[in-house]
């Protein structure tokens, strides 16, 4: 038992002295390779720890190769710029002036879903009140918001269509049919429900709509009864 709090005690040390040569980044915000790096230095560490019969010194030297790789990475990852793309990967534009680009969203294996808790979270309600939004290089969400987005959001948008497919939950937390939707969606053009991206709507009646492959488009609707929520 003894033992094993020794080793244990050695490899904490060690650990903490490597992760404090990396720098704060690697305890903040990490790239791609520095979170494989991460995950690379806990199961080499726990090896040595668990089982007596490795040899400490084992363990020890291949989380110190493990920061020697690490900042031989970094190093190529600052100074040449065709490799950091590679490396790290590139921030990905999810939302233009045009609206939400689909085909960043896949490419980033994300849906229209992901995109709308990722604005909530970063206090945007409605998919109309951004200009841009984009996923950084590291996982983090950045949004630039209209001038004056506060007044656009004034009431909490549901999602009625997601990628052609209505969302049953929502239309029963509406109180409202698809035929209403679907009438709505055949006086603005749209013929299939399966060519719309997104279509959301709010308690005021402000709806956004956005066919795959087109800018979208906001109106206001009276619902039936004049129900709200």
């Amino acid at each position: 038992m003894t033992l094993v709090i020794i080793r244990t005690a050695i490899i904490f040390v060690t650990l903490l002295f490597i992760m404090r040569l990396m720098g704060k980044r690697q305890i903040g915000e990490m790239q791609p390779f520095e979170l494989v790096i991460t995950l690379l230095i806990a199961e080499l560490a726990c090896i040595p720890m668990a089982d007596t019969s490795i040899p400490l010194l084992y363990g020890v030297i291949s989380v110190i190769t493990i920061y020697v790789l690490h900042e031989i990475v970094t190093l190529l990852d600052l100074k040449l710029k065709p490799l950091k793309s590679f490396i790290s990967g590139k921030p990905s534009l999810v939302v233009n002036k045009n609206g939400i680009d689909d085909y960043q969203l896949k490419k980033n294996n994300l849906d229209v879903s992901d995109l709308i808790e990722s604005l909530r979270t970063a206090g945007y309600f409605s998919l109309d009140c951004v200009d841009y939004a984009l996923y950084e290089s590291n996982g983090t969400f950045s949004a630039l918001p209209k001038e004056g987005y506060e007044e656009m959001q004034t009431s909490l948008p549901l999602v009625v269509i997601d990628n052609g497919k209505f969302d049953e939950k929502n239309l029963k937390i509406m109180g409202l049919e698809r035929e209403f939707f679907e009438e709505i969606l055949e006086q603005h053009g749209v013929k299939r429900t399966k060519r719309v991206l997104v279509l959301t709507a709010d308690g005021e009646g402000k709806m956004y709509l956005q066919q795959k492959g087109e800018k979208f488009e906001t109106f206001r609707v009276q619902y039936p009864k004049g129900k709200t929520w």
